[in-house]
């Protein structure tokens, strides 16, 4: 991609009403634009780190054995008043009326719209357990929206279901999920810790948070400090360490009670990024959402949700992700891989080493963003710190009589000199 012909509406001043963080640079980098309160677009450099989140969360869920779907943003009323929550869920869900007066909701989850589907098309036990998920817009009515996409009106999640036959096949799905989750946060390079929380609106008697520390975070959580040191490697015995250090939110801390000692117990800020429930019959009572069991009568299914907040995701890696000057993005996750800077526009070398730079690197499948514009040396460094790519390659005439080129790790900061041929090597040898 070329920035002359990139839509990158980066912006030099700091928004006054940003106040987290994340929120100054995604509208300072060009990664979102406000619409109204709580409301943003997503523009091109954002939208590809989110489809980047997207895709390693897919990935973890479909490595996982769960089945994606895509369900309507739009629900009948009436499903949300078989449930009870129609009247319940309060003034945070948007009521809508069509023009034929039939009353729908937009989503702000979908445990109603799931169940739905699974007492329609499931139908015996052979059939469970399933794990259904989407990646779906939802909207909240946040009374007072605030930190940009860390607490929007209308945001972009991963949402699953499970169902299972009886409580002990669904806290195994739990635990499963609980797994895929710290394989998901560990691969988007964020550690989370799953904090055992109060279940809201969504019901059902077991819950956990997956939080990710950070000075800026919402969240007073309290956990054993073997946390730190703990790296999820998967399986049982993993997942049984995890079951055993204390995690909890503030307002489930109770000191007298803790039984880390105190020298060990840490009290952090955290983002929460992910949300988990098990809630057992909660919807499949109301709903009479049955299969036949081994005898052939009708038994309850056991369901429970789990919910990542994608877009949210993208604001919590930046979170921990920064500098004075910009984003640092991980390489996983980043718009683009490569930013590519040429020093003089106009110098026929320089001009001629990038363009043949820019198409190697492209024809090897390597994404990469070359700034070609007629703009100052300052302008372009700072643009490129401000984003935040992975490694920024500097290319002048100054260096190119010495055959060499520039690379920088954004990251780190570390800048070497090499030739062309060793760059090629050390970026497409593995391509």
């Amino acid at each position: 991609m070329k920035m002359s012909h990139y839509f990158l509406p980066t912006l030099k001043e700091v928004p006054s009403e940003a106040q987290l963080v994340s929120h100054r640079l995604m509208l300072r980098a060009g990664m979102i634009a406000q619409e109204c309160a709580g409301i943003y677009h997503w523009l091109p450099l954002g939208l590809r780190v989110l489809q980047k989140v997207e895709g390693i969360i897919r990935k973890g869920l479909d490595d996982a054995g769960f089945h994606e779907l895509l369900m309507p943003t739009l629900q009948p009323a009436e499903l949300w008043e078989e449930s009870g929550r129609y009247e319940a869920y309060g003034k945070e869900m948007l009521r809508i009326t069509d023009r034929h007066d039939r009353r729908l909701i937009y989503g702000p989850t979908a445990e109603e719209a799931i169940t739905d589907i699974v007492r329609r098309f499931i139908k015996s036990y052979r059939e469970l357990p399933q794990v259904l998920y989407q990646f779906q817009w939802k909207f909240r009515d946040e009374i007072r929206p605030r930190f940009g996409v860390m607490r929007g009106r209308e945001f972009y999640m991963k949402d699953a279901y499970s169902f299972d036959i009886d409580r002990e096949s669904a806290e195994k799905t739990y635990g499963r999920v609980i797994q895929a989750y710290m394989e998901i946060f560990k691969n988007l390079g964020l550690k989370a810790i799953p904090v055992r929380a109060d279940t809201g609106p969504i019901g059902g008697d077991l819950s956990h948070e997956f939080q990710v520390l950070a000075e800026t975070g919402e969240s007073d959580i309290y956990y054993d400090g073997d946390f730190d040191d703990f790296t999820f490697r998967g399986g049982e015995e993993d997942l049984n360490r995890i079951k055993k250090l204390y995690a909890m939110a503030d307002d489930m801390h109770d000191s007298a009670l803790c039984p880390v000692p105190e020298d060990r117990l840490k009290h952090k800020k955290g983002i929460e990024v992910g949300h988990i429930f098990y809630f057992g019959t909660k919807y499949s009572l109301p709903m009479k959402t049955t299969v036949t069991n081994e005898q052939g009568k009708p038994i309850l299914v056991e369901s429970g949700s789990y919910g990542i907040g994608v877009s949210r995701v993208v604001a919590a890696l930046i979170e921990t992700n920064h500098d004075e000057f910009g984003i640092k993005w991980p390489e996983q996750v980043a718009p683009f891989k490569i930013g590519l800077i040429n020093l003089k526009v106009g110098d026929d070398q320089s001009d001629r080493v990038c363009a043949e730079i820019y198409e190697r690197f492209r024809n090897a499948g390597v994404e990469i963003l070359y700034d070609d514009r007629p703009e100052s040396v300052g302008v372009k460094f700072s643009t490129m710190d401000l984003i935040g790519l992975p490694y920024q390659i500097i290319v002048g005439p100054r260096g190119l009589k010495e055959g060499q080129i520039e690379v920088k790790d954004r990251r780190s900061s570390e800048k070497i000199l090499c030739s062309v041929e060793d760059l090629y090597q050390r970026f497409l040898s593995h391509a």
